[in-house]
This record gives C-alpha cells, structure tokens and sequence, in this order.
C-alpha cells in the first residue's frame, strides 16, 4: 500500500469538543496536500470547510445525530438538510442504536429509510455508524440488515465516543454477511499504522481516523502515533 492509496480510504476527522476555527482550518489544508477522502467536522463547520477545500478533490462529511443516536428522525433529517445546504458531500448518521438494543427495529428501519432516502435525494453519500461496542454479535448482523435494507452507502463502526472504537472481528463479520453491496468504514482508536492496516484487511474501505497524517507518515518511514480516539 502506498502513501497515496493510504490517503484515498481516510476521513480525516476534527470532532474535538475544543476545536478552534485555526485548527479546523489546518485540518483542512492537511487533507487537501495528502488527498485524503473527505475531512468529517460538526455541521456548523461545513460551510468553512467547503469554502476551503472547493477544487481541491477532497469531500466534506458532517455527523448527524451524534453522537448518541436519540435524536428524533425530524431533527436528523434537518441536520442532513442544512448539512447540504452549507456545502456536504456526505454525511455520517448515528442509528438509534439504543431502540435496536431494546428490540425495536422497526423503529430503526423506519428512521433509516426516512432519512437515507432524504440525504440520497438531495445528493449525498450515506454513512450509518451503529456503536459496535454496545452491540452483541446478533445486534451487529441485524444493524448491518437495516443498513442495506435502507439503501445507506456505508455501514460505520463507531462515532469515538463510546466505550471503544474499531474491531477487525467485526468488520469481518460484516464484509462476511453482505448481501448487497454496502461498504465499511472504521473509527474509533486508529492510532498506528498497524490498526489501519487490519482494518483495512478485515474489510474497510474507509478509515475515520485525528491522525491521518500520522498514519501517513509512518508508512512514509517516520513512525508518529496518532492521536485522538475517533
């Protein structure tokens, strides 16, 4: 894998709780010099970062309903509404993992059609992040159904928050069970290059990592953990 081909699976991502609009903007210039996917910030820092990255060949992603998932659908959809409107590509939006924990997927299904229809028609690509750490194995297979039943683009492991991030196990499992073509985003603790790596080997074709440029200097011979959780 080349620095290049590292670069094109990362979401280069900000979600600190004490960001700066200069650290925002430092995110965005590294993303644009190593061509990474797509920078993921919260959804009042799309616009700054649409305005910065236009021409640049790198997307910008926003989260909804992050990040605990318990938003109701009206106030998801007008996240993914604005969230076009200021300028995203994609967005990334947290299932109400807690009503499939409790055994109401439908409740969920509902919630993912509603909204992957809405966000699909207005142009964007979809991420669904279900929270794996809070999921059991039957829990996890059963998000992935809801997933491809609502048409989402990706399924994603984790937002960062929660009680841990990226398992290679479950990723496997996923890219096992497929019946449609979904694809697999993991966040969550990629903090080396050996984490990315296994990852990827487990099935994911996008990485949400605070140390993208890390990674890429360690494959570049200049080993830098990475830091953040996300």
């Amino acid at each position: 894998m080349t620095a290049a081909e590292l670069a094109r699976t990362i979401d280069s991502t900000n979600l600190r709780l004490d960001a700066t609009e200069a650290d925002l903007a430092a995110l965005c210039a590294e993303a644009a010099s190593h061509r990474f996917a797509c920078v993921m910030l919260y959804p009042t820092n799309v616009a700054l970062a649409a305005r910065l990255l236009a021409g640049s060949g790198v997307r910008v992603g926003t989260v909804v309903g992050f990040p605990s998932g318990r938003a109701s659908v009206a106030a998801k959809r007008a996240e993914v509404e604005a969230a076009r409107a200021a300028g995203a590509d994609e967005v990334d939006i947290v299932m109400n993992y807690p009503a499939l924990r409790e055994g109401r997927p439908g409740e969920v299904a509902a919630e993912l059609g509603a909204l992957v229809a809405c966000a699909h028609d207005l142009g964007l690509l979809v991420k669904v992040i279900v929270e794996t750490c809070y999921l059991d194995a039957p829990q996890r297979l059963a998000a992935l159904r809801l997933c491809e039943d609502a048409r989402a683009d990706f399924i994603k492991t984790s937002t960062g928050f929660g009680s841990a991030g990226a398992n290679p196990e479950h990723l496997r499992a996923w890219a096992a069970a497929r019946t449609r073509p979904i694809a697999l985003k993991a966040s969550g603790g990629i903090k080396t290059l050996a984490d990315a790596r296994a990852l990827i080997a487990a099935g994911a074709q996008r990485l949400g990592t605070s140390g993208a440029a890390a990674l890429v200097a360690e494959l570049q011979g200049q080993p830098a953990a990475a830091t953040g959780d996300y």
